[in-house]
C-alpha cells in the first residue's frame, strides 16, 4: 500500500479530475447541440473522442466529412494526442487529406454524439469508484497505524471483459471444443504432430515480419531487463522455434490464442484475443506437393463442418511482383502495393487505387494496369490466358509465377478438390513473410438473386521460405508453408446454423443421469452411480437426499442427457432398473447386472454429435 503522503497527493490528483469530468458533463446540453463545435475545446474530452473513435473512422462514420475538418483545427495541443491510439490515428488520417479532397467532403456539421456521452457517463463514473477507492485506502491506512493491520479492503471497480475480448458460455464452449476437435482430427488424419509455444515473445523476434500490421503487436513493459511482446500470429514464434532447435523437417499443428491490438468490432467477429488453428509443413520438398496438401487441408475442415458453399482462392507473390513490374510499380512499393491490394476483399477498386495514387504515391497509369488484372479469376484457362498476355509473358517473376499456379491447380484437380478452388489476381495477403504461393477460403451466401457473395476469411496461409532463415545466424533456410483455420469466424457461422435449425448445443456429455422414485434411497443411488463410474459411464445424479422424480427427469430433458435410470424398492429387490430414453419417454426394464451392457448398445444407436433438437 502506498505511504500516506503520496496517497494523499494522488487523493488531491483525483479529485481534481473527478472535478472537471464533472463540469464537462455538466454541459451536456450544448454537446447533444452540435458536439464539440459550439465551446472550447477542452483537453478533457480526448479519452471520450479516443473511445468514439474506436468504433469507426471519421465522427460521422467511415467517410470524412466536414465535421471531421472543424474538429481537428480544434486540436490545440498535438502532443497531448500521443496517448489516445483512435483519436491519433483519425488526427493522422485528417491531416493527410489534400485541399482539393477536403473541399468535397459532406458539410456536416451534426454528430451523433450517443457514444461520446454514455462513455462521459462511464468514465465519471470509474474516476468516481476510483476517488472512492483511494479515500478507502487512505481511512484504511490510518486505521492501521491506529489498531493494527486490516484486511479485506473492498475495492470497486467496474466488471467488464477487457475491449476486444469476451467470455464464452457453456453452450459456446461446447461448440468451441467440438469445432477445433474435428480440426485436430483432420490435422492428424495427414500425419501431423503438435507443439507449444510461450504466449508472448522477445520483441525482437517478431518486429519486422508482418509490414504494415506491425503496429498491431501488444508490447508488454520491462520484465527484468527483457523486452516481451504477445505474440502477433503462430507462425513466426513457430519459425522461431526451427531456428532455435535447428529442426529442418516437420509437420506440425498448433492451436493456441493469439493477440492483436487492432480497432475490435464484436459483432463483426474482430477481436484483440483470438484461437488460431495453424498446419504447416516444414522441408525441402518438389514444387507445389506440400502446398496442395494444405488447400486440400481446408477443403477437409470445410466439409466435415458443413459450411458450404465455399471458394478457396489461390495466387502466387512470383506473379504479384511481375505483374506490378510489368505494370511500372517501382520495387522499393511492392509491399506497400501489395498491401493495398489485399483490401479488395473489403473495399471497392475506387477505394484501393485511391489508397495507391494518393496514400502510396503510385502513379495513375500503372494503378489503372493494376486494376485490369486483379478484376481476373479463373482455372486453369486463366493461367493459359495469362501466359500469353503480352505485359505477363515478358516477365521472368510473374511466368514463374503462372508456372507453378499451373501445376498446383493440376495437383488440387487430382486431390478432387477443383470445384472449389479459384485462381485469383486480386489475392494478395498483406504479410510481408509470404514469399510463393498463397491462399484464402472464404464463404460464400447466395445474394436471392441465384449469385454468390463472399460473406467472410474463414482460412488462409501460404509458402514462406524465408523466414526460418531471419532467425539463424548462419541465415540457414528451411521452406515452410501452411495454412491457418480462422475458427472464430467458423464459430459465430455455426452458432447462427444451429439457432436457425432451431438446435442447441450439449454443454455436457453425461451420458445417464440416476433418479430415485422414493425417499431413503440416496445410498442406493450413490452405489449405482459409482458402479456406472466403474465402467466409464459419464454420470450425473442430484446433490438432494430425497430429491423428487418429476424434478430429476426434467433436469434430465433441461440439460440434454439421453437416458435415466430410476430405482425404487421393488427394483431393489427384484435386481433390476428402469431405464428411460428421456427424449422418447420410453421405459424399460433392464437386469441391473446387464445395465452396462444394455446401456452402450442404446448409447451407440444414438447420433450424439454434439446439438439436439431444441423442444
Amino acid at each position: 500500500m502506498a505511504s500516506k503522503t503520496e496517497l494523499d497527493q494522488q487523493i488531491r490528483e483525483q479529485g481534481d479530475l473527478v472535478r472537471r469530468l464533472k463540469a464537462t458533463g455538466e454541459k451536456k446540453d450544448w454537446v447533444r447541440s452540435g458536439f464539440p463545435f459550439f465551446v472550447p475545446f477542452n483537453e478533457v474530452l480526448y479519452p471520450y473522442l479516443n473511445n468514439y473513435m474506436s468504433t469507426q473512422s471519421y465522427l460521422c462514420d467511415w467517410e470524412p466529412s466536414a465535421a471531421d475538418v472543424v474538429l481537428s483545427k480544434c486540436i490545440p495541443n498535438r502532443q497531448a494526442l500521443k496517448p489516445f491510439i483512435h483519436l491519433n490515428r483519425w488526427y493522422n488520417h485528417m491531416n493527410s487529406f489534400s485541399e482539393t479532397e477536403i473541399n468535397k467532403f459532406a458539410s456536416v456539421r451534426y454528430v451523433n454524439t450517443k457514444n461520446v456521452l454514455d462513455s462521459l457517463d462511464d468514465q465519471i463514473s470509474q474516476e468516481v469508484a476510483k476517488l472512492l477507492s483511494l479515500k478507502e485506502q487512505a481511512r484504511a491506512l490510518k486505521e492501521n497505524e491506529d489498531n493494527g493491520p486490516q484486511t479485506n479492503v473492498n475495492q470497486k471497480f467496474t466488471l467488464k471483459t477487457p475491449k476486444g475480448t469476451r467470455d464464452y458460455s457453456p453452450e459456446q464452449m461446447a461448440l468451441r471444443i467440438s469445432v477445433i476437435n474435428k480440426v485436430i482430427a483432420v490435422f492428424k488424419k495427414h500425419g501431423a504432430e503438435t507443439i507449444d509455444t510461450p504466449v508472448f515473445e522477445l520483441k525482437e523476434v517478431l518486429t519486422g515480419k508482418y509490414g504494415e500490421d506491425s503496429k498491431l503487436i501488444y508490447d508488454l513493459k520491462d520484465q527484468g531487463g527483457e523486452i516481451l511482446s504477445l505474440r502477433y500470429d503462430l507462425t513466426v514464434p513457430f519459425a522461431r522455434y526451427l531456428a532455435m532447435n535447428k529442426i529442418t523437417n516437420i509437420k506440425r499443428y498448433h492451436i493456441a490464442k493469439v493477440y492483436r491490438r487492432d480497432n475490435p468490432s464484436i459483432s463483426r467477429g474482430r477481436y484483440r484475443e483470438f484461437y488460431q488453428c495453424d498446419f504447416d509443413i516444414a522441408g525441402t520438398y518438389d514444387p507445389m506437393i506440400p502446398d496442395a496438401e494444405c488447400i486440400k487441408i481446408v477443403s477437409e475442415i470445410l466439409n466435415i463442418l458443413q459450411v458450404t458453399p465455399y471458394v478457396i482462392k489461390v495466387n502466387h507473390r512470383a506473379l504479384l511482383d511481375g505483374m506490378f513490374e510489368a505494370c511500372g510499380v517501382p520495387k522499393s512499393s511492392f509491399r506497400c502495393i501489395c498491401s493495398a491490394v489485399d483490401k479488395l476483399d473489403k473495399s471497392p477498386w475506387e477505394e484501393v487505387k485511391r489508397e495507391m495514387v494518393d496514400e502510396k504515391g503510385l502513379c495513375e497509369e500503372a494503378a489503372d494496369q493494376i486494376g485490369e488484372y486483379v478484376k481476373l479469376n479463373g482455372g486453369m484457362e486463366l493461367v493459359y490466358k495469362l501466359l500469353k498476355d503480352e505485359k505477363l509473358s515478358k516477365n521472368k517473376l510473374a511466368i514463374e509465377g503462372l508456372e507453378a499456379i499451373k501445376l498446383l491447380l493440376k495437383y488440387c484437380e487430382l486431390f478432387q478438390i477443383s470445384k472449389n478452388v479459384s485462381f485469383d489476381l486480386s489475392l494478395a495477403r498483406g504479410l510481408d513473410y509470404y514469399t510463393g504461393v498463397i491462399y484464402e477460403a472464404v464463404l460464400l451466401g447466395d445474394t436471392g438473386k441465384g449469385e454468390d457473395v463472399s460473406i467472410g476469411s474463414v482460412a488462409g496461409g501460404g509458402r514462406y521460405d524465408n523466414l526460418v532463415g531471419m532467425f539463424d545466424v548462419k541465415n540457414k533456410q528451411v521452406p515452410c508453408v501452411g495454412v491457418s483455420v480462422g475458427v472464430e469466424r467458423l464459430f459465430a457461422v455455426l452458432e447462427q446454423k444451429l439457432l436457425a435449425a432451431n438446435r442447441k448445443v450439449r454443454t455436457t456429455e453425461v451420458d445417464v443421469y440416476v433418479c430415485t422414485a422414493q425417499k431413503g434411497l440416496v445410498d442406493e443411488r450413490l452405489k449405482l452411480c459409482n458402479e456406472l463410474w466403474e465402467d466409464d459411464f459419464k454420470v450425473e445424479y442430484s446433490y438432494k437426499k430425497n430429491p423428487k422424480l418429476l424434478a430429476q427427469l426434467q433436469y434430465c430433458e433441461e440439460n440434454s442427457i439421453p437416458f435415466a435410470v430410476i430405482l425404487g424398492e421393488s427394483e431393489i429387490k427384484n435386481g433390476i432398473v428402469k431405464l428411460r430414453n428421456v427424449v422418447t419417454r420410453e421405459e424399460s426394464e433392464v437386469n441391473r447386472a446387464l445395465l452396462a451392457n444394455v446401456l452402450r448398445e442404446k448409447l451407440g444407436e444414438l447420433n450424439l454429435n454434439g446439438t439436439v433438437p431444441v423442444s
